[in-house]
């Protein structure tokens, strides 16, 4: 893909340390693209990390996570977008684990990501650990996203309500990271409703965004401390991102501001055209052509050689020369003219969406490393 200056889509992009004194372990970048010269269709990539462990090792498994990460759409065609965030994914775990093995202080680190992937207006998402994606439609708001914790499992065996989950001990003890011995499983499930099952779930990824769409990327610092519907109001009562953004994070502040607090809003423009010309795929033109050609060079074959077999082993019908009849006189006997031998004459047969790839964090400012 080609780097642009300038998203098709509105975005704001806020990180906060929190309240703690805590190093912000936090990382985010937001890079706009073109699919290509020949093809212009605009593409935006966003991606949240949270980092995870002590010894400010965090924020060093959020930076590998957030720049491998970039780098790998970056370097994609724009095809097949799963199989690009999932393999950008995988090698991001990969540094991480590789960078922790050789650093004794450092071992163990790991971080979660959420990443948005829009690629003119189809939406593709991916994540793993517990940071989330929102998505706020006609006033509705919607986690697209389901947390790899243990509180999550436990909710969705009936063990512990959604409202007991919140103060849980267990509540920052993930299941799914960056940097674990083994590759993460990638999550792409994208829930346009809690009830719905996860097959159909995975099914509405590439899904079409609306006009006035507005998506949510946060990491937990967010969610811990202000609940689905507070986030919706506050952002339906700002008339900009950024104030929204701002106020997001202040929430969470003033409520303890116990954790580094991340978000990122994506708003679709109410007149989004996107001028993108449809390209003529002439593979299926040139493959019917070829497959007609074919059979009209059989039906042909066929044709000739009927014509030439019956042409050549025809029974030809006799052509008779009447003979003269004889003159008979009183002295000789009748003669009788030879029959003259016919003559066969052969007939002829035819032969026939910016942003500049925003800055990760550069404040070195996190959060307890979780159990595997």
């Amino acid at each position: 893909m080609i780097r642009t200056d300038r998203a098709h889509l509105n975005v704001v992009a806020q990180t906060h340390a929190g309240m703690t004194g805590k190093n912000n372990e936090d990382r985010y970048a937001v890079t706009t693209f073109q699919v290509s010269e020949e093809d212009p269709t605009p593409v935006l990539f966003a991606v949240v990390a949270d980092g995870i462990g002590g010894h400010r090792a965090g924020e060093v498994a959020a930076e590998l996570a957030v720049n491998h990460i970039s780098q790998a759409v970056a370097e994609s065609d724009a095809q097949r977008p799963k199989k690009v965030l999932e393999r950008a994914i995988h090698e991001a775990s990969d540094a991480i684990a590789d960078h922790a093995s050789s650093s004794p202080d450092q071992k163990g680190m790991g971080a979660t990501c959420a990443c948005v992937f829009v690629i003119g207006d189809k939406l593709y998402t991916a994540t793993v650990g517990d940071s989330r994606i929102y998505l706020l439609r006609e006033g509705r708001i919607q986690q697209l996203t389901t947390d790899h914790t243990w509180v999550q499992e436990a909710i969705e065996k009936n063990i512990l309500t959604p409202e007991q989950a919140r103060d849980h001990p267990n509540v920052h003890v993930i299941r799914r990271y960056l940097g674990s011995p083994d590759p993460p499983e990638v999550d792409f499930r994208l829930r346009m409703f809690d009830s719905e099952a996860d097959a159909l779930a995975e099914g509405n990824q590439g899904m079409q965004i609306h006009p006035s769409d507005t998506f949510l990327i946060c990491s937990d610092g967010l969610t811990d401390l202000v609940w689905n519907d507070e986030i919706a109001e506050i952002i339906r009562a700002k008339s900009a991102l950024k104030a929204a953004a701002q106020e997001l994070i202040d929430t969470a502040n003033q409520r303890g501001g116990h954790d580094n607090t991340t978000v990122v809003l994506i708003n679709v423009p109410r007149d989004l055209k996107l001028m993108v010309p449809k390209r003529i795929n002439w593979r299926p033109w040139i493959i019917g052509g070829g497959i007609t050609l074919l059979l009209f060079l059989a039906f042909a074959t066929v044709l000739t050689v009927n014509l030439l077999r019956a042409t050549i082993f025809a029974t030809p019908t006799p052509t008779f020369t009447p003979s003269p009849v004889p003159t008979l006189t009183q002295t000789k006997t009748p003669t009788v003219s030879p029959i003259p031998t016919e003559t066969l004459t052969a007939t002829p047969s035819p032969l026939g969406p910016t942003y500049t790839p925003w800055p990760t964090n550069t404040e070195i400012p996190s959060k307890t490393p979780p159990t595997p």
